[in-house]
This record gives structure tokens, sequence and C-alpha cells, in this order.
């Protein structure tokens, strides 16, 4: 288990330092582990797409302001849940999206838990949609608001250590036109060449 003083650095690095590592799920039926593929970096009060730019705390966001390693797990549209890293240190409010996932085990637990029936009958669009988007993700390794304000070195949630080689593209960040100026910034990170990043690279 990666401990928290691998979290403890500046956004950029950690977002970077998180691609290939494997995020470990326990839940009744097993164990379910997967390589992060693709994060997106926020950097807080300067980052106009960050929930906290503007050092605008409030009830939702104040968990960014906590430790590095906690969990920051936030509702969009009423149904998805997306899940982000803090990073830096205390009062510091930053943290990592984990944006895309390749799953390394058994992909029944995966397929199951997302469209509600076993890998070898799913669609072609199906499996090439598993776990490549924030919310995809959380939903494959049945990950929602309950773990808000935990933290990534639980008993059912935590990340390993990997050795994978791989080379790591950068490109601007998705889905966040509105933020003016900062929907540009080359923060969102991806192993190159992987089938579970996101589609929408480089459009």
């Amino acid at each position: 288990m990666l401990e928290k003083e691998f979290f403890k650095k500046d956004t950029i690095s950690l977002a970077k330092d998180l691609l290939g590592k494997i995020i470990v799920r326990k839940i009744d039926k097993g164990v379910m582990k997967a390589k992060i593929v693709e994060t997106e970096a926020y950097l807080g009060i300067s980052d106009r797409a960050c929930h906290t730019f503007n050092n605008n705390k409030t009830e939702r966001n104040k968990i960014l302001y906590m430790d590095c390693g906690t969990l920051y797990v936030y509702q969009t549209y009423g149904i998805h849940f997306l899940l982000n890293i803090s990073s830096v240190g205390e009062n510091i409010p930053e943290g990592v999206l984990i944006r895309a996932v390749e799953p390394i085990t058994d992909l029944d637990m995966f397929s199951i838990n997302r469209f509600n029936k076993p890998y070898k009958n799913l669609s072609t669009y199906q499996k090439n949609n598993l776990t490549n988007g924030p919310a995809k993700l959380t939903k494959a390794l049945q990950i929602d608001k309950s773990f808000n304000r935990g933290n990534i070195f639980g008993k059912n949630l935590y990340i390993e250590d990997s050795n994978y080689n791989f080379e790591i593209s950068t490109d601007r960040r998705v889905g966040i036109d509105y933020v003016k100026e900062a929907r540009d910034f080359p923060y969102r990170f991806f192993i190159k060449n992987n089938p579970f990043v996101s589609k929408n690279i480089q459009e």
C-alpha cells in the first residue's frame, strides 16, 4: 500500500506519479484491482476549474483542505460519483481526479457492477466503455459518497505500487469549457496508447 508520504507532493507530480499504480477495491464478492491510466490535476485557489478556486471554502469542498491522501468524492448530475485524492498537505486545497483505469483482475466483477451482466455478454460498445471515465470507474469499483472524507489508506480502498513501463502524454482537461483560461491548462495526464483512456483525447 502507498503510504501518506507518497501523496505529500505537488499536485502535478502526484497526478503523473499515480499513473500505472494499482487501485485496490475490496468488496463482498472479492478483490478488484485496476491500473490507473488517466488523471487530472486541480491546483486549488489559483485554478478556476478547481472547487476551491479563489479560496472559496464550502461545506462540500472543505475536504480538499484536509491532509494529503484524503478522499474527495462528489456527485455530478445527481447520479455520478467522481473520485479525487487530496495532495500536498493540510490547508492546501488541491487534488487529483482519477479519470480512467484499466481492470487487471476478474473482468466479470467490473462488468456486473457497471452493466449488471458478465463481461462475455457485453456489447463491443460496453466493453470499450467499461472504466474509461471518472464516473464509469467509480460505478465499476463500487465507489460512492460513503468514501467521501475517508482516505486512500483504508482496508477496502487503497493504492499499490507497480513497475509498469509506459510513456506519459499530456493534454487539457475534459468537460470544463466554462472555466475560461483554465480550460486549456495541460493538467491531464495519461498512459500513451492505453485503450482505457478517455475517448475524447486530443479533441
